[in-house]
């Protein structure tokens, strides 16, 4: 049964045409699987699922998520990350060969950004928000440690505690949520120096936002970004149930947000 799968340019070009049609005609892509994002069931057959390629110095793990998760993309991990993942899972790494592509025979222990887009309601108003939740532990740069970093990391970077969703974060001058065609494409930060500004966070393959996000977005010029650490979000299949999660995580000091400027249209 035909997949509905969304196989973006790199990830085709890294598993070849063959593999990709193979895939999309479902004959090596599950109808079941668990996100790779969320962690929750999802099925191939029903909802729009993207295909994400691992790729270590010698082998390649292609999973799958939600399109609502992530984009398909491929990801740079390091061979023991992936080495490490599989052997846990499959219980045995000696038959992945160099360049073969297991589906969804693990998940690496590597954090991926997950970013949703939702409308929230603030003030009887309701405002373009983007929800980043990260699928694992953040660790400050150049340290080893297991803790989380994230959200400290963000404070530090300008991004303001919130208890509760009573009111509009403070504008954070400098970053801005770049749309482009109706579509987003990136998060952007500060370059260093002064200079042009960088992505943050860049989707690999533009991603959709609904009419209402967009208009609201236009209205108000400018976006919400909500962030919270893993764990604390999920993926909801409904924007009340995705303000409620924000709330509990408002409630229990693990949300931070900013309004960033929008940039283009």
């Amino acid at each position: 049964m035909p997949r509905m799968l969304d196989v973006s340019d790199e990830v085709r070009a890294e598993i070849g045409d063959e593999e990709a049609d193979r895939l999309l005609a479902g004959e090596t892509a599950p109808g079941n699987y668990d996100c790779t994002s969320c962690r929750t069931p999802g099925d191939s057959t029903q909802e729009r699922t993207s295909t994400v390629l691992f790729i270590g110095d010698e082998t390649a793990v292609l999973a799958f998520a939600h399109s609502g998760c992530l984009p398909s993309q491929v990801v740079q991990v390091t061979e023991e990350q992936l080495r490490g993942a599989v052997k846990s899972i499959a219980g045995d790494t000696a038959g992945l060969e160099p360049d073969r592509v297991a589906p969804d025979k693990a998940v690496p222990e590597h954090a991926v950004l997950g970013v949703t887009s939702g409308l929230v309601l603030i003030g009887g108003d309701l405002h373009p928000a983007l929800v980043v939740e990260p699928t694992g532990p953040i660790a400050r740069p150049g340290t080893t440690g297991t803790g989380d970093d994230f959200l400290p990391l963000l404070i530090e970077q300008g991004f303001m505690p919130l208890s509760e969703l009573s009111a509009v974060p403070p504008v954070l001058h400098g970053w801005s949520v770049l749309l482009a065609m109706g579509q987003l494409h990136a998060v952007l930060q500060p370059g260093s120096n002064g200079g042009q500004p960088v992505a943050w966070w860049q989707a690999h393959q533009p991603l959709q936002v609904t009419d209402g996000w967009r208009a609201a977005a236009n209205k108000h010029q400018q976006v919400l970004m909500l962030a919270a650490p893993a764990g604390s979000i999920g993926r909801q299949p409904r924007e009340d149930l995705l303000r409620d999660a924000l709330d509990k995580a408002a409630a229990n000091g693990k949300l931070v947000g900013s309004a960033l400027p929008l940039a283009g249209t």
